[in-house]
């Protein structure tokens, strides 16, 4: 489980994070949320976040705080390396995984989440794919940052929360190698995959010490099988490679930081789909065949520039310039929405799309401690990002989204005030946005519309104010915020699908943006062997974005969005060799059929998860010797029963599953040895947005994948 906390972490989960924030003084300025900044080193009762704009000890952030751990991320690699299966066990408002190569659906409390590399956005600002989860290897991250709701701090795209990747940098002085071998098998023929790793660490001594962090690694897994021996269908990854590579160099107060990663992900090209029967449950499968277009892709490219200075004026000074380059390429196929008569006869054209993207920034801050007064902390700065992102179908080289030509300018300016046991924060962020996009015309199934090119410019100040008050010495304390999220609407699938004749961009009040108001109200209580956390908020956008599917034609609607729920996560350490953990998230959504229409359709599957308990034991039974055993149990969920979108129906019905996952590690003499098991009861289950997603046909009903049995080895020298 993870390092979980609403108002506060238990001392023993400190102790694991603390592991992940010490290092040399130069290693101490490498932040996540920002470009880097040199912190003191906690005190061993504190867990430091950067996510918040320059490192905070957790129990000062009045908010739903996450932190997972190298731990946490190396005994769920031992049962699956899906980034959002390892999000789904260890934060409670996010969506269940759908494990294939799209996060289409994978929400944080009903909403999008802003993903992010060492502080680089990874989510696509413009048009939102559902491929932005797949962007590093588990290997090169040291911990997992999320910070539940709304937030003003980092801007542009964080509506539902922040999801912050940290990088992993060298900590011990000297040079060191790392190999990682890994092998798993369902026991059937076509369900093998393995992996293998190479990291070089090095750390230099002295006053000026540099570093230097090395990775290369490769992944492959076939199709697999579900829990009747079935094979799974092939959206899945197929192939991974990542390589990475990290240079520090400490100058006095000041460090100098490059950072470059380069991941490849590819899904299947010798396998084809195999209808399904949603009538009677029969789930999509796969057989070997060759396909008539390219196989999907994923292709991303991170790059960043960082100094900071850990004592410029009294405080601390930060600068990151950033690069980072996306493609994505879907299935393709006789897809409805591509065919052209004049290209092909109606119902032969095979076609798929691409999407490409290509951002760069700069994310500055200044954080200055005791600014005038004693407890007074001044954190300001000013962050750009310029982002082009089109779609394009790749075999017949048409245009189904144009090139968005979008730049963002956002100073900020926050003060955080602590006296005795009360800590009270304030921020404001001006979000200065401008798209521009050219002349175009849609495609023959929308009616060859010439679309008239513009400009669109928007200005808003978002703000966040919260607290957070502990009683003392008792172990409990208490906290309550409120926090506004700046966000765009999918341009893209707005822009795409006009059919009226005579429309500009200028003119689409589509195009305006999302604001989001979360307000939060938490409560928390440590101890020296257990802990809790709870939490329930409020959230509402009075413009939202909602997906609508009707007779096969999906449309973007501007309609109202309010969120509420509730979460918990605890710790019980039962015996020093036994600890038990648990968290339950509840999410309600609701949203409108159209503008002006009351808030009576339930939040679909396409955003919002159902409600989930997961449950967790960690029993280190001899020395060297742990065993963690995870039970996930997702709620059954039936919503929008007898509700239309002209002539489809919005119902969707999930059933529900429970799936038990297992993870033994030995640290031996020879290394560290693992042996991981997923879905340990074989269990034949439908994947939540593959089950309830109302618009899905008998070619997406995706069953869960079965027993997979993962061994794996790892040594350093």
């Amino acid at each position: 489980m993870p390092h979980r906390s609403t108002a506060f972490a238990a001392p023993h989960l400190a102790l694991t994070t603390l592991a992940a924030t010490l290092m040399s003084l130069g290693a101490q300025a490498q932040t996540a949320g920002d470009a880097p900044a040199v912190t003191p080193p906690p005190t061993p009762e504190q867990v430091v976040v950067t996510a918040t704009r320059g490192g905070k000890a957790v129990e000062k952030i009045p908010g739903a705080v996450s932190v997972i751990g190298r731990s946490e991320i190396e005994a769920q690699g031992l049962v699956s390396e899906d980034p959002s299966a390892l999000l789904a066990v260890q934060v409670p408002g996010y969506a269940p995984s759908r494990q294939k190569l799209s996060n289409f659906g994978e929400g944080l409390r009903g909403r999008n989440a802003l993903l992010l590399l060492d502080g680089i956005p990874q989510t696509n600002p413009l048009r939102l794919g559902g491929r932005e989860g797949y962007f590093a290897d588990p290997m090169i991250v040291q911990r997992i940052e999320v910070v539940s709701g709304a937030s003003a701090v980092q801007g542009m795209g964080a509506t539902g929360g922040i999801v912050n990747t940290i990088t992993r940098t060298p900590q011990t002085p000297g040079t060191h190698q790392t190999v990682e071998l890994k092998y798993s098998t369902q026991g059937h023929s076509n369900s093998q995959g393995w992996k293998a790793g190479y990291m070089l660490e090095h750390l230099s001594e002295g006053e000026n010490p540099y570093d230097v962090l090395l990775y290369l690694g490769k992944r492959e897994q076939d199709i697999g099988v579900d829990g009747d021996g079935r094979y799974l269908a092939t959206e899945s990854l197929h192939e991974a490679r990542d390589a990475y590579l990290k240079l520090g160099q400490q100058v006095g107060t000041q460090r100098f930081q490059l950072m470059l990663n380069q991941f490849h992900a590819d899904g299947f090209d010798d396998w084809v789909d195999v209808d399904g029967d949603r009538a009677t449950g029969l789930p999509t499968s796969a057989q070997h065949g060759t396909l008539d277009w390219q196989a999907p892709r994923n292709q991303v490219r991170s790059t960043s520039l960082e100094w900071s200075d850990s004592d410029l004026a009294g405080g601390v000074a930060s600068v990151q310039l950033f690069k980072q380059t996306f493609s994505a390429r879907y299935t393709g196929g006789v897809i409805t929405t591509f065919q052209d008569a004049s290209l092909a006869p109606t119902g032969t054209l095979v076609d798929q799309s691409q999407i490409d993207a290509d951002k760069w920034g700069l994310r500055s801050s200044w954080v200055r401690p005791d600014f005038g007064l004693h407890g007074l902390e001044f954190t300001g700065g000013v962050d750009l990002l310029h982002d082009t992102s089109s779609q394009t179908l790749t075999m017949t080289g048409r245009t189904w989204v144009p090139p968005l030509k979008y730049r963002s300018l956002a100073p900020f300016t926050q003060l955080e005030y602590t006296w005795n046991d009360l800590t009270l924060r304030a921020g404001l962020r001006h979000e200065n946005s401008h798209l521009n996009v050219d002349s175009y015309t849609t495609l023959a199934f929308y009616g060859n519309r010439e679309v008239q090119g513009g400009t669109r410019d928007s200005a808003k100040l978002v703000k966040s104010l919260g607290g957070v008050w502990r009683f003392g010495d008792s172990g409990w304390s208490s906290f309550v915020s409120y926090n506004e999220g700046f966000g765009m609407p999918d341009v893209g699938l707005i822009l795409r699908a006009i059919k009226t004749a005579g429309q500009s961009v200028d003119s689409l009040v589509d195009l305006q943006p999302i604001v989001t108001y979360n307000r939060e109200l938490g409560l928390a209580w440590r101890g020296a062997g257990a802990s809790f956390s709870a939490s329930v908020y409020d959230s509402r956008s009075s413009l939202g974005s909602q997906l609508v599917v009707s007779n096969g034609i999906g449309t973007v609607q501007r309609v109202p969005i309010q969120v509420k729920g509730f979460e918990f996560s605890g710790q019980w350490r039962v015996l020093p060799t036994l600890k038990l953990d648990a968290s339950y998230a509840l999410t309600r959504g609701r949203t409108a059929a159209a503008a002006g229409q009351p808030l009576d359709l339930d939040l679909g599957a396409r955003s919002q998860g159902p409600d989930k308990l997961v449950m967790a034991g960690q029993w280190d039974f001899a020395p060297d010797w742990s065993s963690r055993l995870t039970v996930s149990h997702f709620r059954p969920r039936n919503a929008n029963e007898d509700k239309l979108s002209g002539t489809t129906s919005l119902a969707e019905h999930f059933s529900g599953y429970t799936v038990l996952d297992l993870a033994t590690s030995w640290h031996s003499r020879w290394g560290d040895l693992g042996l991981g098991v997923e879905n340990l009861l074989n269990r034949q289950y439908f994947t939540y947005y593959g089950q309830a997603n109302y618009s899905g046909g008998n070619d997406d009903y995706y069953a869960g994948r079965g027993r997979t049995f993962t061994v794996s080895w790892k040594r350093q020298f």
